[in-house]
């Protein structure tokens, strides 16, 4: 059985180019086109596919606002998005989101159509090189995270604590409740691992804290 696939995209010229790429494959079966989330949304009622192929970058909702309102509706459904942006991070909010694939305007009809059947089958994909740039996207930002594990505030409730206020003043300089600080103020020991104000201090005159 052919594979039943809804085109979603704004652009009737791009829906067009790609069903004509898409019903040239025996397995494959363009049910639907929609040229905003909201109509796919429509059609995905009327046509029920197995398969969302989405633009990314559309009038009003985009792509990502329209995967989670498509799984909503049809939780089997398997969405590959179409998009113009190499950036990583759209990589990662579309998987995020629910998408299955990630495929890229200007790949080779073959990568379209190897992305759809792969997603159809129970995979994900994302074109290898892209795929090895969120790698190592991924791989910079957990050594930041380990280089420097804390968030603003906590660098803020760090600097306040070592200059010896306490979790009342500090709630009050922040405009955050009291419980609030003891919350950041157990998040910075337990992530520096520390276990009394001594060490605190001495870390905050370590890495700069009492300067600022």
């Amino acid at each position: 059985m052919s594979v039943r696939i809804l085109l979603v995209d704004d652009h009737a010229v791009v829906r067009a180019g790609l069903r004509r790429l898409i019903d040239d494959e025996d397995d494959l079966d363009v049910v639907g086109e929609a040229g905003n989330v909201r109509d796919a949304i429509f059609e995905a009622r009327s046509s029920s596919p197995e398969l969302v192929l989405m633009d990314m970058a559309m009038p009003g909702e985009n792509g990502l606002d329209g995967i989670p309102k498509l799984l909503h509706e049809q939780p089997e459904l398997k969405i590959v998005i179409l998009s113009m942006e190499d950036d990583p991070r759209y990589v990662r909010e579309s998987f995020a989101a629910g998408a299955l694939g990630y495929v890229l305007k200007e790949a080779a009809d073959a990568e379209v159509v190897k992305a759809i059947r792969e997603v159809a089958a129970g995979g994900r994909y994302v074109h290898p090189e892209l795929g090895a740039r969120l790698v190592t996207a991924d791989t910079e930002e957990r050594r930041r995270a380990e280089a420097d594990p804390l968030s603003e505030r906590e660098r803020e409730v760090l600097r306040l604590l070592a200059h010896g206020h306490t979790n009342q003043e500090i709630a009050d300089q922040l405009f955050i409740s009291v419980r609030t600080a003891e919350t950041h103020r157990a998040h910075v020991m337990q992530k520096l691992r520390l276990t009394t104000r001594a060490e605190l201090v001495s870390y905050a005159l370590a890495n700069g804290f009492l300067d600022r």
